[in-house]
């Protein structure tokens, strides 16, 4: 079944919030969100053979970035190279996504394929934006996630991709909200960092191997006002509120969302 667009106006979003996608979705955030609480990204876990290839392929991705230069143009944002790197994936994504597959699952290939190439941005504006095991919530969040994030920041780099949205919709450092949401839940219960420290450029600079939030402020060199928060599950509790009010339950971001059924636009069976 090959995904499509459900939300068209914006009394569909009750839809949306009542379907199996939505719920499906949230329990993996939340799953994952627990999952890593007090972890550090340096700790000690298990990477499956699925998780090696899931690697493999953002391996593949990262590489073809190399091999597509941006190209001299007027602009200064939306380097028009990056068409030419989203035609490779969007010839190959079939053929990435079944290798990472069981072979009783390779029906699924088609319709998982289009949810890789939505992941990395839209090749026509160049913007960025729109079950599981217990073992492998660590490696999915520490190895695939993380070599995500590297990925999209070199895309975003490289091709200087500007944020969907006139401030980014998805959040904190305009292109991301998804690590400050699991970042801050690895800092829970931290026994000497709080997060008034994370304004410290010696903090950051010192714990940054060890901990998706500081990571990210790294990266963006932006910093806002959560440091006024007396805790880190305080933190973690009102991003996750922020991710479903200015995200989940944002009609432009929505829109954009497709439906199949692997994320079924049907309601919640009792």
């Amino acid at each position: 079944m090959v995904p499509k667009k459900e939300i068209s106006m914006v009394p569909d979003m009750g839809k949306w919030k009542r379907s199996q996608a939505y719920a499906d979705y949230m329990g993996f955030i939340l799953t994952l969100n627990e999952g890593v609480k007090g972890k550090k990204l340096t700790c000690e876990y298990l990477v499956s053979e699925t998780v090696e290839k899931l690697l493999a392929m953002l391996g593949t991705l990262d590489r073809w970035i190399d091999e597509t230069p941006p190209v001299d143009q007027p602009s200064r944002f939306g380097n028009k190279a990056y068409r030419t790197w989203y035609a490779k994936l969007d010839q190959e994504a079939e053929a990435l996504v079944t290798a990472i597959l069981p072979s009783e699952r390779h029906d699924a290939a088609p319709e998982i394929a289009v949810y890789l190439k939505e992941s990395v941005g839209n090749s026509t504006r160049i913007d960025y934006g729109t079950a599981l095991r217990v073992e492998d919530q660590l490696a999915i969040i520490f190895k695939v996630f993380d070599k995500y994030l590297r990925v999209m920041r070199k895309l975003q780099k490289t091709y200087r991709m500007e944020p969907a949205g006139s401030q980014g919709v998805w959040g904190l450092d305009d292109f991301q909200f998804l690590p400050f949401i699991w970042g801050s839940s690895q800092l829970i219960d931290h026994p000497t960092l709080e997060p008034r420290h994370f304004v410290e450029e010696k903090v950051v600079n010192e714990y940054h191997q060890d901990y998706i939030f500081l990571e990210c402020i790294k990266f963006i060199n932006e910093l806002w006002n959560i440091s006024a928060v007396p805790s880190w599950s305080k933190v973690n509790q009102g991003l996750i509120r922020m991710y479903k009010a200015e995200c989940l339950e944002k009609f432009p971001v929505i829109q954009h969302f497709k439906f199949g059924s692997l994320l079924s636009i049907q309601p919640v069976k009792p």
